[in-house]
């Protein structure tokens, strides 16, 4: 597969579990996601290793702080051989501009993206933290300065996908964490969609987790839901 859609995420606590898991995998099928839990457990060290045996690698650390820090950081992160990573876009207008700058341009150099809005927080969360309007309005206004940033993308819900890739073109990468199969539980998200969903509504690349790691045959679970992914790319 040319470009991947479906990004598991190694949520382990450890380097030996996520590397048990990514050995069931195949690095053409899919790339994987490091995040906070398992970089602090384990390391760059994993990064390189799981990068050494052919994956696209999405560090999502979602750095968020002054911006001289997250463009040295952006800059470490790239020096790992990294696919893709991410801030918080809610670090404003000088951050974003200081985490693209940091990164070299060429076809090396890893994709930055912005998370908008996360998939856990729901309405009551925007109001006890005194942010006006709905997911919708902040995930759109938090886009739009992406965009106009000029980073590759941003991580976003796929209930607000439609609306993020009309504004922002095509493009603009938007990858949608919270993707589970309509037999899988929700979790832990409280805005979620199929894969078939996802893509139809305008998404890039998925976030999948639990449907795929916990799965009895993680890369039967993986082809059922690249399959699923084809079928919706094929009709639109």
């Amino acid at each position: 597969m040319a470009d991947p859609k479906i990004i598991v995420a190694l949520d382990f606590a450890d380097a030996k579990a996520a590397l048990e898991l990514a050995q069931k995998l195949d690095p053409a099928q899919c790339r994987v996601k490091v995040g906070k839990e398992l970089f602090t457990a384990a390391g760059p060290a994993l990064v390189e290793a799981l990068a050494s045996r052919g994956f696209g690698v999405f560090l999502d650390l979602k750095f968020h702080d002054i911006p001289n820090t997250v463009a040295a950081a952006c800059r470490a992160a790239a020096r790992l051989g990294v696919w893709m990573l991410n801030v918080h876009a809610s670090g404003g207008r000088a951050m974003l501009t200081a985490a693209r700058d940091a990164i070299a341009a060429g076809p090396d150099a890893p994709r930055l993206i912005a998370v908008t809005l996360l998939t856990s927080m729901a309405q009551s969360d925007l109001d006890d933290l005194g942010i006006a309007g709905t997911p919708d309005d902040v995930v759109l206004r938090l886009a739009a300065l992406t965009h106009a940033c000029g980073l590759d993308g941003v991580v976003c819900s796929a209930r607000e996908a439609a609306a993020v890739r009309a504004q922002s073109g095509d493009e603009f990468a938007l990858v949608t964490p919270g993707i589970r199969p309509a037999d899988a539980a929700a979790d832990d998200q409280q805005r979620v969609a199929t894969p078939a969903g996802a893509i139809r509504s305008g998404a890039t690349y998925l976030v999948i987790g639990r449907p795929i790691t916990r799965a009895p045959d993680p890369l039967a679970a993986l082809a059922g839901i690249n399959a699923e992914v084809a079928a919706a790319l094929r009709t639109g």
